[in-house]
């Protein structure tokens, strides 16, 4: 049975019994400070189980992306390991509980194929149950298994929690039995990988703090209502109902590890048994590429980028993973353009999406494979040298830093300099290398745990908000209205009054105010409750449908209960609603001139002013981002109506209404387009009509990170004033040069141009002063290892240009039929630079300018076999480069 098969009969038993369908949320857990990833398939439902939010439906069932890395290093090496799964699940919100969880999974497990279901054999189904959870086990035994198969287990297997602070409960786990030839008799507690776990029936009833393992967790109390949560793996039952080994075989991976084969000339499973535990290191790789390639390719497909920082930097390395798998198998040349279509193919047909945008997943992925393979060609240059160093001072080992420079500066996997400085007779200090990685994940923990919120203390804002229900906006509609105070809320919880010069938390009825969300600011205004005034200084809304105004008591006091008149500033409310309208027209232009890839990745809509973040490969040239904001502008002049409306997310995505990467919307969405030209789900504030942002400027395009440009633009009368400033520079630039206004820029172009001019006549003569002595210092090369070697310091106060010219002053001196390297280091500013050229014949002894100079700089530095250069080390540092290019000469010359 094909895995998407499964997913359909999942999804239809639980609907048919009377379950509404949920999407699948993306895969950044946006709503939780916590998690980089969604790492179960109920993650997007712990707002109705901690009663933070009223489900809209009692029954729920649902096939959730997730991604998890704790057990990272375990992939491959088991039967049940992975990093991207898909999690099946049944959810009831204070409806059944562990009779209809117990009941729903026995039925759908063992009824036939031909009746809906899976067709598992029920004599070889093992349930589990928690030690004291006797209901569970009467209810097994009820439904016809034997006691002999039900077992029983600790916190450990049979108690589920996130990880962090949240919902919880028993659980009662299902577990089939593939035979002995995958292990020994005895059931789970034996042996996990025959006994297949495939199931998760988690009974969720309480609340839980303080989480420091799996076992270690503090209990708050009872959630609100008994609620079930189900977890079956999709790819586990995959690999049951396929007859496969493990889930790295199934129909959905399978094609991409048999391409890596190919690729490779290994031949998959020809070494290993059954167990995946007692696999050949070669099928362990490929399962690792096959899985993180599969991995890599359902995470950008939801809009994360590499890079070097949270989401981004589990991708980044989930991808070299892979990438280094792949050629420690003897593939040397990028793989990801021949394996990344493998994997679309494989997962498109559950996940369309993936089939449409895969000109922008690929482009990323291609580009980060490029990037690392040249990390690895340098980081073989400075591990080579180390070694030689290691060798030259009798030492059988490598230091455990320069492995751990290797590894943490330059991305250089620690498994492949044991495997290079084994093949070279060294060991590697370990120990000294794990210290020091633990020293370092003990920071990031720490400051991790310094930012962790987890499911803070909400108490005093659920109470209000269990109290009166949701509050209304009407910020669309109205701009003030009259209200009453629900609530005051302090530091210390909920307050009954707060006098002059209080900053307190407020809550009101029904408001006009915007909460904080989407980029867009919030509002600001005032607050007149009886004689006392307030200024709203900001606007958030802590828990879904509570909005809360963050006030400074001007004058009075103020009283829960009171009757009041809430009021917005306008002025600020209009900026910002032009702003947030510009937006929309930035994304869409950008998408016209750049192709659907330009997405946006964040957005700050401010007064007068926006910032639009968006993914692309590359740089946008200034001729692209002239036409864009051209184009925008004509938009304006053609008065466009600005509407927005309510509506399903089917039917917006059917009318092309775009949804943001990482966003997650409810069953109905709010669609804001403007005209025909765009159209997008959003919930903020906007203009009525294109022609009232009166111009769009843009300021700035510029790189924030890999892959992702940002845009700064002013709207409306900062435009304005901004080009009115210009216009007052230019015209004082045209008093000076005494020139008209439009002869300004030629003008300064003559100016700058004689500058240069003249500063290129210093330089010469600079240079004339440095090359004096070219010859002398050609005539006294040193002979190492049959290479004419010149090795020196620069003159005192030599500019980078003089010191190239100097160095190739030199090569040019040295009998070109004689290999030659000519090395000079300069200082300046307190800091050493190095730079190295080498002759033709130099090059045929298999040397290279630009890996002598990243040898001696630790992995910086740039240019090419003939020249290269680099710097930033202290100037004292000036002579351990010069012998650090003799050290890599020595090496490249063995």
């Amino acid at each position: 049975m094909k895995t998407a098969e499964i997913r359909r009969r999942y999804l239809a038993h639980f609907e048919a019994n009377g379950h509404t369908v949920v999407p699948s949320a993306p895969l950044q857990a946006i709503d939780d400070p916590n998690l980089l990833f969604v790492p179960a398939g109920m993650v997007p439902f712990v707002p109705f189980f901690l009663n933070h939010r009223t489900p809209p439906y009692q029954r729920a069932v649902s096939v959730q992306k997730c991604v998890r890395t704790p057990d990272i290093d375990e992939v491959g090496k088991t039967s049940r390991h992975c990093t991207f799964f898909q999690m099946n699940g049944n959810f009831s919100f204070g409806d059944y509980f562990k009779q209809g969880a117990i009941d729903l999974a026995w039925a759908l497990s063992t009824k036939t194929v031909e009746g809906g279901g899976f067709g598992l054999d029920p004599e070889r189904i093992w349930p589990t149950v928690y030690l004291d959870d006797d209901e569970a086990f009467d209810m097994w035994r009820q439904i016809g298994v034997p006691p002999e198969r039900i077992v029983r287990r600790g916190k450990k297997d049979n108690w589920w929690h996130m990880g962090i602070p949240g919902p919880g409960g028993t659980c009662s786990e299902l577990f089939y039995d593939r035979g002995p030839e995958y292990g020994r008799d005895g059931g789970p507690e034996v042996d996990e990988d025959r006994y297949l776990e495939f199931w998760n029936l988690v009974f969720m009833q309480y609340e839980v703090t303080d989480v420091k393992s799996k076992e270690n967790f503090t209990v708050v109390g009872e959630l609100p209502k008994k609620n079930i949560d189900t977890g079956m793996g999709l790819e586990r039952v995959a690999s049951i109902l396929q007859g496969v080994d493990n889930l790295y075989e199934i129909d959905e991976v399978r094609p991409i590890l048999a391409r890596a084969a190919e690729l490779t000339g290994k031949q998959y499973g020809a070494h290993s048994s059954k167990v995946a535990g007692e696999s050949n290191p070669d099928d362990v790789r490929l399962r690792v590429i096959a899985d993180h390639v599969r991995t890599a390719l359902m995470l950008i497909g939801d809009g994360v980028t590499p890079s070097n920082e949270g989401r981004g930097y589990v991708l980044r390395r989930i991808m070299r993973r892979a990438i280094r798998a792949i050629r420690l198998l003897g593939w040397q040349e990028p793989a990801l353009p021949i394996l990344l279509p493998v994997a679309r193919d494989c997962m498109s047909p559950s996940y369309p999406e993936l089939a449409e945008e895969f000109g922008r997943i690929s482009s990323y992925a291609y580009q980060e494979e490029e990037s690392f393979l040249s990390t690895l060609r340098a980081g073989t240059v400075i591990l080579d040298t180390a070694i030689t160093e290691a060798k030259k001072s009798g030492s059988s080992q490598l230091a455990g830093d320069k492995a751990f420079q290797l590894h943490d500066t330059y991305g250089f996997p620690i498994d492949l300099t044991l495997e290079i400085a084994q093949e070279q007779g060294l060991e590697v200090d370990q120990q000294g290398f794990r210290r020091l990685m633990a020293d370092q994940q003990a920071r990031a923990k720490a400051d991790a745990a310094a930012r962790k919120m987890g499911h803070a203390d909400l108490s005093a804002y659920r109470s209000v908000l269990d109290a009166g229900g949701p509050i209304t906006f009407t910020g669309y509609q109205e701009l003030s209205r009259e209200s009453r105070v629900r609530a005051l809320i302090g530091g210390s919880g909920r307050l009954e009054v707060a006098g002059e010069g209080d900053f307190v938390e407020l809550v009101l009825d029904t408001t006009p105010f915007y909460a904080e969300g989407g980029g867009q600011q919030a509002d600001h205004g005032v607050i007149k409750v009886g004689g006392g005034q307030l200024e709203v200084v900001d606007v958030q809304q802590p828990l879904p449908g509570l909005i809360v105004h963050k006030v400074r008591v001007l004058r009075g006091e103020v009283r829960a209960g009171e009757a009041g008149f809430a009021e917005i500033d306008v002025t600020r409310r209009q900026a910002i609603s032009r702003s947030h309208t510009a937006t929309h027209l930035v994304h869409q232009t950008m998408r016209n001139f750049l192709g659907e890839s330009a997405t946006q990745a964040g957005s700050l809509n401010a007064p007068g002013r926006l910032r639009f973040d968006f993914n692309t490969p590359g740089a946008v040239s200034p001729s692209v981002l002239h036409d864009v904001e051209q184009q925008i502008n004509e938009v304006l002049l053609l008065d466009l109506d600005v509407n927005w409306f309510i509506t399903s997310q089917e039917e917006a995505r059917r009318l092309g209404a775009m949804a943001l990467f990482g966003e997650k919307y409810g069953d109905k969405v709010r669609v804001v387009e403007i005209g025909d030209y765009a159209r997008e789900l959003c919930g903020g504030t906007h203009v009525a009509r294109s022609s009232q942002l009166g111009l769009v400027k843009i300021l700035s395009e510029a790189s924030i990170g890999s892959g992702v440009r940002r845009v700064e633009a002013l709207v409306g009368l900062d435009a304005f004033g901004f080009l009115a400033k210009e216009h007052v520079l230019v015209s004082r630039l045209a008093e000076l040069f005494r020139v008209p206004g439009d002869q300004v820029a030629d003008r300064a172009e003559q100016i700058v141009t004689t500058l240069r001019d003249a500063e290129k006549e210093l330089e010469k003569l600079r240079a004339q002063m440095v090359l004096e002595g070219a010859r002398a210092l050609a005539e006294q090369a040193t002979e190492l290892r049959g290479i004419a070697y010149v090795g020196t310091e620069a003159p005192e106060g030599a500019a980078g240009n003089d010191v190239r010219a100097l160095v190739q002053e030199i090569r040019g001196r040295i009998d070109p039929a004689r290999p030659a390297v000519v090395a000079i280091t300069a200082r300046a500013g307190g800091k050493a630079s190095l730079v190295v050229a080498l002759n033709a014949a130099a090059k045929s002894r298999g040397l290279s300018a630009a890996d002598l100079v990243k040898a001696a700089l630790s992995g910086r530095g740039g240019g090419n076999a003939d020249l290269a250069q680099g710097g930033g080390v202290p100037a004292g540092q000036v002579a351990n480069l010069l012998q650090s290019v003799r050290t890599a000469i020595e090496v490249a010359t063995d």
